[in-house]
């Protein structure tokens, strides 16, 4: 390799062809002018897109406790004695055309936690054939006189338990449970031979339990529950509301308040979404999109006038360090 470099070639001599535009200040501007002209247009669809999409959030979780335990909440959420039906009323904005999609937001909640992400077994979950293995299970693995539990661990264990009723001028609306989960994971993650055993059985309940009578792969709510969330403030779909929503309709929730974000200062929220070709209320994507393309214009109108006020020959000579410099020496001020 050491003798390679050192042979008289076009290699080591660095002279193959290459590409080496020159950065003319023309150039340069149209380059910015192209940028700041394709991007603006581009971030102000996609405003006007997540502009047309109607949401409706209701954080619930402080306005479904009585009174009297607002000191209490954890101990009101843990009793079994407690009635934890709340009935909250939501106010349609303006018509929200079906599919309306129902998500519960989570705040404060850590799905990333290394220990919480590593507490799971994908085999387990993806054949019957290991329905014993729980070894990255811990500390939810086995119940007290040592048997499996399926699914393992503490993301299944901590399953979402909230449960939400809607209806509208006393007509309840049926909310759809069908494909509100990635097929990629029913379909490969998930085994359609795999049914809960154990699971929510001890002393300590984390969260929902599961229809032992059904495989993994049919129960959706836990494989959305299972994609875990990459930041601590996560919404994840719940159900479709398959009619219209008219403008100014009440709409009448029944939420059974069983989750315990209380312990930790967590917040629930509920939402109610359109969707639009970029999907889902988000604005960041045409705001950035003009950032740039406004910044590029500037910095195009800033480079003209510079050009225009201040020009000087391309490849001016004069401007080079040694002819600034005959003499070849620092000059010290």
């Amino acid at each position: 390799m050491k003798d390679f470099f050192l042979v008289d070639s076009r290699f080591s001599q660095q002279e193959l062809p290459a590409c080496k535009p020159m950065l003319t200040p023309g150039l340069v501007i149209m380059a910015f002018i192209f940028i700041g002209t394709i991007f603006i247009p581009i971030g102000l669809v996609s405003l006007f897109a997540s502009e047309s999409v109607v949401e409706i959030v209701d954080r619930y979780d402080k306005g479904c406790i009585p009174e009297k335990y607002g000191k209490h909440m954890v101990a009101f959420i843990q009793s079994k004695e407690t009635n934890k039906t709340c009935l909250r009323t939501l106010t349609v904005p303006k018509l929200m055309k079906n599919p309306v999609y129902v998500y519960y937001q989570l705040d404060n909640f850590y799905q990333n936690h290394r220990r919480y992400v590593k507490s799971r077994n994908d085999k387990q979950l993806r054949s019957k054939a290991y329905a014993s293995e729980t070894s990255t299970c811990a500390p939810e693995a086995t119940t007290a006189n040592g048997s499996a539990i399926v699914p393992c661990g503490l993301i299944a264990w901590s399953l979402f338990n909230d449960t939400y009723g809607f209806s509208v001028k006393n007509k309840a609306l049926e909310v759809s449970k069908k494909n509100i989960a990635w097929k990629s994971d029913q379909d490969s993650k998930f085994g359609s031979d795999v049914f809960p055993k154990n699971f929510q059985s001890g002393g300590l309940i984390g969260g929902a339990k599961l229809n032992s009578s059904k495989p993994l792969s049919e129960q959706e709510d836990l494989i959305v529950w299972m994609r875990t969330a990459a930041l601590p403030t996560f919404r994840k779909l719940y159900g479709k509301i398959e009619v219209d929503l008219e403008a100014n309709e009440k709409i009448t929730v029944l939420i059974q308040n069983n989750y315990n974000t209380y312990g930790f200062e967590g917040k629930k929220k509920l939402v109610l979404s359109t969707t639009s070709w970029i999907g889902g209320k988000n604005d960041f994507l045409g705001i950035a999109y003009l950032t740039v393309g406004g910044l590029c214009l500037f910095l195009a109108i800033n480079f003209v006038l510079v050009y225009v006020i201040h020009p000087r020959p391309l490849g001016d000579p004069s401007f080079l360090s040694w002819n600034r410099n005959p003499a070849g020496h620092c000059t010290y001020g």
